[in-house]
């Protein structure tokens, strides 16, 4: 008798062969970084674009960042625009690109996910709801009709009765197990304060980034769950998903409190149990809005006057069954205090981070809470 051979299991390793892609796809992953940074901006990031064409040699002879441009006009990525300030036409991005900023944004935070069925995320309890678990209970008095498994039933009453004297009563029949399916309201505030670019450190496009990854994530994998954003600075409005890549920090303060004011409106109107708040900033709340008005700012340390009205705000998002998750950038020691004391008045959540890996626990955090049944 011959011996077989057994196979034994393990790794293969082989040389590491980078996908091919063709001269456009390299400049289109540059590109859409590039004007994600550069806030929409077409021309600043060919600009950018160039320089580093002729640092880093991407493009060739037969293939220029002019033919480039020519294939993102052919393939519907940029669009002439007349120039609001009267200068001639120019070139701009289209909803195309807006939404290729989106998937790039997902794929680089988040990892490659793929849609899948629609509210796909289960509450740990089972009762009514239209996600099968497989599993059987007997019929109880007001279990819907519909849930009542067929099959199940009338093999029941074939083992319980006999052919010869066949009936089905209400002892045969079973209902299938279903789970809830939460869904969750997200209001996602981003601080637009000048501080968000001071120190020669640029925060704001790390913000916007998640928020777009975060979009796209919702939009394409739980689309029955809704996303709001917005941002604040002396005051605070919302803002469409469209209008993400060309958010800009302005000459601004911080008004927390307007902020809150917003997106608790906001949440006031969604009709899901489960209710969040996701809060991105940098710096200490320094700016109040004045029945009259006027602003009341304080950019020299953490006034009690602005910081008693966020601390009351985090309490009335509290008694709305609403938690807030706030992810601070920066790490100095006596804004972590004021974090601290927000965080204890809703009995949220504080992250206290840098730019790396900020979008990593927004989502883990967005997973985590969408599992969760926040009773109100």
């Amino acid at each position: 008798m011959k011996k077989q051979n057994k196979l034994s299991k393990g790794f293969v390793f082989k040389p590491y062969e980078s996908l091919i892609q063709s001269p456009f796809e390299k400049l289109f992953e540059i590109f859409k970084e590039l004007i994600t940074h550069t806030s929409g901006d077409f021309d600043e990031a060919i600009s950018w674009l160039r320089e580093l064409d002729k640092e880093y040699e991407l493009t060739t002879a037969e293939y220029t960042i002019d033919d480039f441009i020519e294939d993102l006009k052919e393939k519907g990525y940029i669009k002439e625009e007349i120039d609001p300030d009267g200068n001639g036409e120019g070139m701009a991005i289209t909803a195309k690109t807006e939404r290729a900023i989106r998937q790039q944004a997902l794929e680089h935070i988040f990892g490659n996910i793929k849609r899948s069925g629609q509210g796909n995320h289960k509450s740990k309890s089972p009762g009514i709801g239209d996600e099968h678990t497989g599993d059987f209970r007997n019929y109880q008095f007001g279990d819907a009709l519909d849930k009542v498994s067929m099959t199940e039933s009338l093999r029941n009453a074939q083992i319980n009765h006999g052919i010869d004297d066949f009936r089905l009563t209400e002892d045969d029949l079973v209902v299938e197990e279903t789970m809830h399916k939460s869904q969750m309201s997200t209001v996602l505030m981003i601080d637009i304060s000048h501080s968000m670019i001071l120190y020669g450190e640029d925060r704001i496009t790390p913000a916007k980034k998640v928020a777009m990854a975060l979009a796209e994530l919702i939009t394409t994998r739980y689309p029955k769950d809704t996303l709001d954003i917005i941002v604040f600075g002396n005051d605070s409005w919302q803002i469409e998903i469209k209008d993400l890549p060309y958010l800009k920090v302005g000459p601004y303060h911080t008004n927390t409190v307007a902020g809150l004011q917003l997106a608790m409106d906001l949440l006031r109107r969604k009709r899901n149990t489960n209710k969040q708040i996701f809060m991105i900033t940098d710096g200490k709340p320094s700016c109040l809005k004045l029945p009259d008005g006027q602003y009341y700012k304080d950019s020299n340390g953490l006034n009690p006057y602005i910081t008693n009205k966020c601390y009351a705000m985090a309490g009335q998002a509290r008694k709305l069954h609403i938690p807030i998750t706030t992810f601070m950038i920066a790490q100095d020691s006596y804004l972590t205090q004021f974090v601290e004391e927000f965080t204890r008045a809703n009995q949220g959540k504080a992250f206290y981070t840098g730019l790396k890996g900020l979008g990593e626990m927004i989502f883990e955090d967005y997973e985590t809470n969408r599992k969760k049944r926040i009773k109100g």
